[in-house]
């Protein structure tokens, strides 16, 4: 991993794209995987969960726009982002070689379904994700309201191998020591990381270990009920829909903001082509 350290003000480029937000800091965790920093405008307001949509101009003059999460929560004097890099990406090639001080558009207008008021009231909350949809879930788990409205909370992550669960890890870990969230999240977050391509103490894909069981075994708890569980599920199309079908095996329903109910689904994000 190498990191860049935060830019000075006095570095700072001058702002010329539209809805411009400075890059403050750029973290390399893998080949395939980077996380940024920007500047958060002044007058941005959003519910942590939320995405917005960022990018770069075009090589048609055009900007260049995709949906990502904001991976910090929303109490962050900056925005964080969380990224695959995609070789021949129309945004992501472009996008991956940022520098603390280059510019990047964000258009302030964040939308979407993770969030709190999108599932009725409960006890236990699940955060299923596969890849770089840990992002929603970085902004949640530092959110002092999820702990304020939920008994429990359970982080599952999986990635291929293990190196590319290692933003989560660090971010987990840290909130222990978070001064603002620490004592909140002790004894209620419980973190079940996983891999399908590589050994670990724990692997196995998100449905298998939820409809197996092994996930309620491992962490000691009691199956999902619809009466106290809720769930909200980012990643890839086809991981949504399968996780859908076993939320559902468990008697839970898919709300949205206008109709809360058991769990939610992040419909908004791209492929693989970004």
């Amino acid at each position: 991993m190498t990191e860049q350290k935060p830019v000075s003000d006095t570095a700072a480029t001058k702002v010329h794209l539209p809805d411009a937000q400075t890059v403050l800091s750029v973290k390399h965790w893998t080949d395939a995987l980077f996380s940024f920093r920007v500047s958060r405008p002044q007058s941005l307001r959003f519910r942590s969960g939320e995405f917005v949509m960022i990018g770069l101009m075009g090589d048609n003059g055009k900007p260049l726009l995709r949906a990502y999460s904001i991976a910090s929560p929303n109490w962050d004097e900056e925005l964080e982002f969380y990224s695959i890099k995609v070789p021949d990406g129309p945004l992501t090639s472009k996008l991956q070689h940022i520098q603390p001080g280059d510019e990047i558009i964000l258009r302030p207008k964040p939308v979407g379904t993770l969030v709190h008021d999108a599932l009725l009231p409960g006890k236990r909350v699940w955060f299923l994700a596969t890849g770089t949809g840990i992002a929603p879930f970085a902004s949640l788990m530092r959110d002092p309201e999820t702990y304020e409205k939920y008994d429990e909370v359970v982080m599952m992550h999986t990635c291929r191998t293990v190196a590319e669960l290692e933003y989560g890890r660090q971010l987990v870990e840290g909130l222990h020591d978070d001064p603002l969230i620490g004592e909140l999240v002790a004894g209620k977050l419980k973190y079940y990381p996983t891999t399908t391509r590589e050994d670990f103490h724990h692997t196995g894909r998100i449905t298998d270990n939820l409809s197996s069981g092994k996930v309620f075994a491992d962490l000691g708890l009691a199956p999902m009920d619809p009466a106290t569980d809720r769930a909200m599920v980012c990643g890839s199309l086809a991981f949504n829909k399968d996780v859908m079908a076993v939320l559902e095996s468990f008697g839970l329903r898919e709300g949205a903001n206008s109709e809360p109910r058991e769990y939610v689904v992040e419909k908004a994000f791209v492929g693989d082509g970004v």
